[in-house]
């Protein structure tokens, strides 16, 4: 059985392009009948100490009734302009998707928080926030907030950080699907061919580099 197509997909809690790429992505995937699996990665727009955006100020309210909104609509998702002010920043929700993804709820995880940012106008830079909403997705609380004090995962979100760097990822949503990239939110076609490309170059370096050994053994 041939291994499934990956997509990766850098985004931040905080950019709502990163929301709305998810109805695309979910559209591709349920449409190309292959086997894919899909890994949301950790980017940080403004980390500490850079200061986050407020939404009081003239550019949040600007570029959501510009382009947010205008696309929201057009894909039919209830989304809303977070009150919270300053926006948070998003490490500490990220070394709790560290938690959650070793615990196998990677993706409901992000999706949680995307829902909780822009439709439950919750600050994910809560400790108390996070812990409430990793427990109502099935993790254990308790454990995910002492992961959280104790700063268990924050060298693996470093790490990740670094990962989106050697990739140069300068904007999120980015996907990378096979060695196709796509920034921005897609199209549901451009992800379907991507990934059927992606299922093709894997079906045609089947069996490639396969060996025997001087032991006999292959």
């Amino acid at each position: 059985m041939a291994d499934p197509v990956k997509i990766k997909i850098w985004s931040d809690y905080v950019c709502p392009f990163c929301m709305l790429a998810e109805g695309p992505l979910e559209e591709a995937i349920k449409d190309v009948g292959a086997d894919v699996e899909v890994e949301w990665m950790p980017f940080e727009l403004r980390a500490h100490p850079q200061p986050t955006l407020r939404p009081e100020d003239e550019y949040l309210p600007a570029i959501w009734e510009r382009a947010v909104y205008p696309m929201a609509r057009r894909l039919g998702v209830d989304i809303t302009l977070p009150t919270v002010s300053p926006q948070p920043y998003t490490a500490l929700a990220f070394e709790g998707y560290q938690y959650a993804a070793e615990h196998g709820l990677g993706t409901e995880y992000t999706r949680r928080m995307f829902r909780a940012f822009f439709q439950e106008d919750q600050d994910l830079g809560q400790t108390d926030v996070l812990a409430a909403l990793a427990g109502g997705i099935g993790l254990d609380e308790a454990g995910f907030r002492a992961a959280l004090a104790d700063g268990t995962y924050r060298a693996r979100h470093q790490e990740a950080l670094r990962e989106a760097a050697a990739h140069q990822v300068q904007v999120v949503p980015t996907m990378l699907i096979g060695d196709v990239r796509i920034e921005g939110v897609p199209r549901p076609a451009q992800v379907r061919k991507a990934i059927l490309d992606a299922r093709a170059q894997q079906e045609e370096n089947a069996g490639y580099g396969a060996a025997c050994g001087i032991d006999g053994k292959c």
